[in-house]
């Protein structure tokens, strides 16, 4: 938490003078450095205390600074799409072959260029909810006649109660869709509305009943922006249907941009598929990466002679790893978005405290297993493990939420940290048995090391 700064004036040695945002933090080192250095020697009565909280305030001073950040961008076009996906086969081909897994990236290739090189004809689809009456199929044909090649498909009635709006498969494939809607507008129709894409082409047919002007002004207030240049108010008969429907028949006599649109919105459906599929292998492939980190930092925070957890080394091991995690999650953000992020997570575990508590219970745990295989400065080391490991887990659920198609908001990190430092934490809580037994092999091994 930042620490409110009363009345500091700029510091000025020999006509020279720092600028405002460097004296706020000077003070604040200051005095996390007197306060801390008090704490440790007078309180705690442990040596080099000043040393350690002046790696402390410096890691926390890295933490907190500031940076400017530039995300990558959802792609926009057909052409971005395709060379999403394409970067998304060679991510699955580098991840089977680093798990020795069956490659399928041929006939993850083969879907890929059946749904370019679709030729389907044009096609539209007439939906409505549970007890809406729609026009009759001829009335529609009619209605339609003129277009080449038109599929048009009757959907089955959406529900009015349902646990989830997701629309079906087969009408998510339609080219155009023509929901009729009926006034009052019910709950579920504007449920539906809301679940479809905005580049998705919807026409709303207005049913008899609603064609009045004063229910056709209600519906516009009720109804976002999006839909008002979409609705078709018809007056039941089937001889003004057809002029009723115009709109859509032209964009149907148009299909190059239209269909374009379809292909796009289907790569993106596809891309989340793959992303769903990749999320297992990356989780994996993360599990060993995640493992190595961790005994990086322990061993330097080891062979630090400062008897504090050394945040510094924390911060740089978090920083190598994350840049091998965006590899791992197809991220393509630069240096300064992942700095951003894990000094954000990082920063929420260390108020949460995280590593008072991996200390005590190490230390718990050691009292149960024998202290003969804790070594001097161990739990130093495995509490600073133990952040690298909280801070991992958390990092690796922000990056699976935002990987391939959503662009990164740092605002939106702020609020989530907390909730993601805390399930990665009490996540991790439940495997620390599993955690102290791979900290005593490791601790095996650098007393190994020593001896040789």
């Amino acid at each position: 938490m930042q620490l409110p700064v009363r009345s500091i004036r700029d510091l000025a040695v020999s006509g020279w003078s720092l600028p405002p945002r460097w004296t706020g933090r000077l003070a604040l080192s200051a005095g996390v450095f007197t306060a801390g250095h008090w704490l440790l020697n007078d309180v705690v009565h442990l040596p080099g205390g000043g040393f350690g909280v002046l790696a402390a305030g410096a890691g926390l001073w890295w933490l907190s600074r500031p940076v400017k950040v530039s995300a990558f961008k959802e792609p926009e076009s057909l052409k971005g799409w395709i060379q999403r996906c394409e970067e998304v086969l060679q991510q699955f081909s580098q991840l089977e072959k680093a798990l020795s897994l069956t490659d399928q990236t041929q006939s993850r290739t083969l879907a890929l260029q059946q749904l370019l090189a679709s030729d389907d004809p044009m096609s539209a689809g007439v939906v409505s909810t549970v007890g809406t009456s729609l026009p009759s199929t001829e009335s529609l044909q009619a209605a339609l006649a003129g277009v080449r090649d038109l599929d048009l498909c009757i959907g089955k009635p959406l529900p009015v109660a349902a646990t989830s709006w997701s629309w079906p498969s087969d009408l998510r494939r339609l080219d155009v869709l023509l929901h009729v809607l009926p006034l009052p507008m019910r709950a579920a129709d504007l449920l539906w509305l809301e679940q479809l894409p905005v580049d998705r082409p919807v026409w709303l047919l207005l049913t008899p009943e609603s064609s009045t002007t004063e229910e056709i002004q209600a519906l516009i207030c009720q109804l976002p922006e999006r839909w008002h240049q979409s609705l078709l108010p018809w007056d039941g008969a089937t001889e003004t249907l057809r002029s009723a429907l115009k709109p859509v028949r032209l964009q149907l006599q148009a299909p190059q941009p239209v269909r374009q649109i379809t292909r796009q919105r289907l790569l993106k459906d596809l891309h989340r598929q793959w992303q769903a599929e990749l999320e297992g292998l990356r989780r994996e492939r993360f599990r060993t990466l995640l493992q190595q980190s961790q005994w990086i930092v322990a061993g330097v925070v080891a062979a630090s002679p400062v008897p504090s957890v050394d945040l510094m080394a924390v911060a740089v091991g978090n920083g190598l790893m994350v840049k091998e995690m965006a590899t791992i999650w197809n991220c393509s953000w630069n240096q300064e978005v992942l700095q951003a992020v894990v000094r954000q997570l990082g920063g929420a575990a260390l108020a949460q405290g995280v590593v008072e508590w991996s200390g005590q219970a190490l230390l718990g745990l050691a009292k149960l297993d024998g202290a003969s295989w804790l070594a001097a400065g161990a739990v130093q080391a495995l509490s600073a493990a133990y952040l690298t490991r909280v801070v991992g887990a958390s990092m690796a659920d922000w990056m699976a939420l935002n990987a391939g198609v959503a662009e990164p908001d740092l605002e939106e990190l702020k609020r989530q940290a907390p909730l993601l430092v805390a399930r990665a934490a009490e996540q991790e809580r439940l495997d620390l048995r599993g955690f102290v037994d791979q900290a005593r092999e490791w601790i095996l091994l650098r007393s190994d090391w020593r001896e040789a």
